[in-house]
């Protein structure tokens, strides 16, 4: 007996509600083994390839490439189990019968996987079942699995040569038949004649599809009645950009109330959706002097949690000048020295993690439910960085235990990967204090907001000559200006500016590092 075993989109990272599929890297029918990459997403922070929990045959996939799923969407169906009888399947995306492949003991097994998911154990396979009722023309959809070809198998189940069964098809719609809403017998007719899966279009009687809590929360701060919608997701799923879409068409239909229709348009449905270009799924809004862009992607991403973090933290910003000649003059005296080269940000990277060591309040971060602040021993160093998808906060791990020229390779290895794509949500997550270099933008000062939900930034400007008045002479200098923003919440002003005055004397006198080796 072959069980078939629904993977849903894992939680792929801190704060990641929803990714969109950029490539598939199998196929109806594959046979896949145990953490094999199945699909490969693009989520608001990085392109990730996610492997798959479960060891078998590719029954089914949900979703065509572009399209976006929120975390929870079905991903995929794997037949595991026993080889049995059967002939093909069905790719859920394109409604194409495909071959399967051979599937043995091995690749049904999840034992050892070792690419943990979130919502995914990694020792075993996961222990229950679902109950599955397949939807009968003009009924109710209970009663008994029946095989698509009459041969009374058992659906899912995979015949001596190792096919997947035409039945494994059967037992899909029974599974996607038990997560849709109850449907009218009208819609029960038309989801056996299409096969075994309804239009996106049927009526629904019984709960609103939707799965986000964020799609939810949009729908009732702006009024919009979810029942109203068709869902562009799999079976019928409210997705984000359905609401978004509603919202738009509704405001451009006010804007021209004059010359429109009073009905607003309705939200396309996923068929729709797949087959029209990425471009023109958002109506443009004909608005002289206006134009609109969809905050989504990273940009959606960093507004969220910029306005997440300006409403909870409250925040404060100190700032001083310091000379750096000194520490310019002992950069290049090092890169002189031969060996790789030091880089600036290396260097800064090492003052912040020794002026922590001196005021660890500002290694911390606010556990709001529990009322606790909770400081770290590590220093995980995030560090601000521009790419041509937006900004991202990439993450060096134990910055503390590195020394410059292990600082300088690590900052090249991830800013190199920021600016391909690559970044894995690992390496832009859990980071415990953030350097913003915003000197390469040529200002000298910022009060930024803070990378919630880290207690504080250190802002470095840009360094350039100026009047500096050194050992009593005014003289040409190199200065810059050191900015603090800090979570007012860990710690008052005097551990604040003890940290800064102390980055700032070290940017002076860089020999004074020495102490802390």
């Amino acid at each position: 007996m072959a069980q078939v075993l629904e993977f849903k989109l894992p939680d792929l990272g801190e704060g990641l509600t929803e990714a969109e599929i950029v490539r598939w890297l199998v196929q109806v029918g594959d046979v896949v083994t145990v953490d094999q990459p199945v699909v490969e997403v693009e989520t608001a922070k990085a392109m990730v390839e996610v492997p798959c929990p479960y060891g078998g045959v590719i029954t089914a996939r949900f979703g065509e490439e572009g399209t976006e799923l929120p975390v929870g969407a079905p991903l995929l169906t794997v037949a595991v189990g026993e080889p049995a009888a059967g002939g093909g399947t069905a790719d859920s995306g394109t409604g194409h019968a495909a071959a399967a492949g051979t599937a043995d003991a091995d690749t049904a097994r999840t034992e050892g996987s070792g690419n943990v998911l979130v919502g995914y154990g990694t020792s075993q396979a996961p222990a229950r079942r679902r109950r599955v009722r397949p939807a009968q023309p003009g009924g109710s959809g209970t009663g008994t699995p029946k095989s698509p070809n009459g041969d009374g198998r058992t659906p899912g189940t995979l015949n001596g040569n190792g096919r997947a069964s035409e039945a494994v098809h059967g037992q899909v719609a029974a599974v996607e038949a038990v997560r849709e809403p109850v449907r009218t017998p009208q819609s029960a007719d038309r989801h056996a004649a299409a096969g075994g899966r309804a239009a996106a279009s049927d009526t629904v009687d019984g709960p609103v599809p939707v799965i986000s809590p964020l799609v939810r929360r949009l729908a009732r701060e702006n009024g919009l009645d979810l029942r109203e919608l068709t869902g562009s997701g799999p079976d019928g799923l409210i997705l984000r950009a359905d609401v978004e879409y509603a919202l738009r068409a509704a405001a451009a239909q006010g804007r021209t109330a004059a010359a429109q229709p009073s009905v607003a348009p309705h939200p396309r449905t996923a068929r729709d959706r797949v087959q029209a270009p990425a471009a023109a799924q958002a109506p443009a809004i004909t608005v002289p002097g206006e134009h609109r862009t969809p905050l989504k992607g990273v940009r959606g991403a960093v507004a969220d949690k910029l306005s997440r973090s300006r409403r909870e933290i409250p925040d404060a910003t100190c700032w001083v000048d310091a000379d750096a000649t000194e520490l310019m003059r002992a950069r290049a005296a090092m890169n002189a020295a031969g060996g790789p080269k030091v880089s600036l940000i290396a260097l800064l990277a090492r003052i912040c993690t020794a002026a922590l060591a001196r005021f660890p309040e500002l290694n911390a971060t606010v556990d709001t439910e529990a009322r606790e602040i909770v400081r770290f021993d590590h220093v995980h160093l995030g560090f601000a960085a521009q790419t041509d998808r937006g900004l991202v906060v990439p993450v060096v791990r134990d910055a503390h235990a590195r020394d410059a020229e292990s600082l300088t390779a690590e900052f090249a290895r991830l800013t190199e990967a920021g600016r391909a794509g690559t970044l894995t949500p690992a390496e832009l997550t859990g980071g415990t204090f953030t350097l913003n270099n915003y000197g390469v933008f040529g200002v000298d000062g910022s009060t930024p907001i803070l990378n919630h939900p880290e207690a504080a930034m250190l802002g470095v400007g840009r360094i350039v000559p100026k009047p500096w008045v050194h050992e009593g002479e005014l003289a040409v200098r190199q200065v810059v200006q050191l900015s603090l923003t800090f979570d007012h919440r860990v710690c008052d002003g005097g551990v604040a500016g003890g940290f800064l005055r102390y980055v700032a004397d070290c940017v002076e006198q860089p020999a004074v590092l020495l102490r802390t080796l």
